[in-house]
């Protein structure tokens, strides 16, 4: 008799530790499928306000856009530009062009338009007046500059296999792209540019030694400018140029 109650004993524990496990694997199931749901939850709110996000930047653009050619043409900039305060020739509107990876002068696509704001967390002209000091500090640093300062030129190429633009248009880019940071270099070659008659274009190589100059040269001394290194010859005659009218 006491062997069989033993048995019963051990029976019933066995029994009792089998359903623990059982509960204990349900409520991990339980809590699994919860967590996941939760999860679920998490993204699709996450979803549905990138989307709204989205949407109201497209409203945005088709506040401005041409209907007929689906994009914001230079009229709809002109538009823009008078809605968020600053003339259309200020640097601020190039800056975010680039920031748009915009290709065409003058021109956002609807692409261009959703990848620079969703950038710039910007969904409403409010909130675009108020990301441009961000974007000009982005732009300003080195690393961002040495992209922006060639895309700049490439943008003001407004032909297809275009490699040069012209010395007005040369002038006014260089006023806007380094006027800021190199002002007396920067009248300097301005006003070189506008007097000599050698030059009717200026192209990327030439475009790109202006910057290594306002970089890497002493002004207005010159004394560490050496005309036996890899400068475009265009910089060659401007020290030239310089030099003969110091005073």
């Amino acid at each position: 008799m006491r062997r069989s109650s033993k048995k019963s004993s051990s029976s019933a524990a066995a029994a009792t530790a089998g359903d623990v496990q059982v509960n204990e694997k349900q409520n991990r199931k339980r809590k699994g499928v919860s967590t996941n749901l939760t999860s679920r939850k998490a993204q699709c709110g996450t979803t549905r306000g990138v989307s709204k996000e989205i949407e109201r930047i497209d409203q945005l653009f088709y506040t401005y856009a041409d209907s007929s050619s689906g994009m914001i043409d230079p009229e709809g900039i002109e538009t823009l530009c008078s809605h968020l305060e600053v003339p259309h020739t200020d640097v601020r509107i190039l800056m975010l062009a680039w920031k748009m990876g915009c290709e065409k002068q003058g021109y956002f696509t609807l692409d261009e338009w959703r990848s620079g704001l969703k950038a710039l967390r910007a969904d409403t002209i409010n909130k675009l007046k108020k990301a441009f000091p961000e974007l000009v500090q982005e732009v300003t640093r080195p690393s961002n500059f040495q992209d922006f300062y060639p895309y700049a030129f490439r943008y003001c190429l407004t032909e297809d296999k275009k490699k040069c633009i012209e010395i007005p248009v040369a002038c006014e880019l260089l006023n806007l792209v380094l006027g800021l940071q190199f002002r007396p270099q920067v009248d300097k070659l301005v006003n070189y540019l506008k007097h000599q008659s050698e030059y009717k274009v200026i192209n990327m190589d030439q475009w790109m030694g202006f910057l290594r100059f306002c970089n890497e040269i002493n002004f207005p001394s010159l004394d560490n400018y050496d005309s036996d290194l890899a400068w475009p010859l265009i910089l060659d005659n401007f020290v030239e140029w310089l030099r003969e009218n110091k005073s």
